[in-house]
């Protein structure tokens, strides 16, 4: 049973091909630079790297041709597109509407449009990529899995900020929490190394990254 998992930045696209029987990544890669005239994309094929340059112009022509790739037969990654029985994608925001990841249908877009001030870089490129990946394959279940539903338990007096509260009530500013879907990973593979439920634990996690560190207490 393989799934396909999308990652739609401002003008990139990360994907990796996952073969859940046995947890094994078949595949990924990055297309750069979406929209310009050098777009690149870089291919990981079990190990095996290599580099294809192609013009690109948007993500459904991004998403196509991925799935043209992954149809190539010396790659040896699916014979036929029937092979892939899911698609799930990083949307960055969800705002207070998505508290789990959720199958995705017209409703469900429509509530991440909603979001797009709250992200105006990420959450149009994540909903270009979900509508790109639909049009390509139409009877394929997708799911969002949002950034932002891991922190969603999070108590009003630990995410409304000290500013007038009519910037929450007029445009939702407030903390929301990022990287939940890195959190969740670490505090759940915790859980599993201390073979304690997770709900049972108190969890100081650190995310670290080239520009941000994040601390998420559970």
């Amino acid at each position: 049973m393989k799934v396909l998992v999308l990652n739609c930045g401002s003008s990139s696209l990360k994907f990796q091909l996952i073969e859940m029987d046995n947890e094994e990544r078949i595949v990924k890669g990055n297309f750069e630079r979406i929209g310009g005239m050098k777009t690149t994309l870089k291919l990981n094929i079990r190990g095996e790297k290599s580099e294809i340059l192609h013009i690109a112009r948007d993500y459904d022509e991004a998403i196509s041709f991925v799935l043209e790739v992954l149809l190539i037969p010396e790659y040896n990654i699916i014979s036929s597109i029937d092979e892939i029985v899911g698609v799930g994608h990083r949307i960055v925001h969800g705002g207070e509407a998505f508290h789990s990841s959720v199958l995705i249908n017209d409703e469900v877009i429509s509530e991440i449009e909603k979001c797009i001030a709250l992200a105006p870089l990420h959450n149009p490129a994540g909903v270009a990529g979900i509508k790109a990946a639909r049009k390509a394959l139409p009877n394929v279940p997708m799911v969002a899995v949002f950034d932002t539903s891991f922190h969603q338990t999070m108590p009003q007096k630990a995410y409304i900020y000290q500013i007038p509260y009519r910037y929450y009530t007029s445009y939702k500013i407030r903390k929301y929490g990022f990287h939940g879907t890195s959190h969740r990973f670490v505090a759940e593979r915790v859980a599993e190394i201390m073979g304690k439920p997770v709900e049972e634990l108190k969890i100081i996690n650190c995310h670290l990254g080239q520009r941000f560190f994040n601390l998420c207490y559970r």
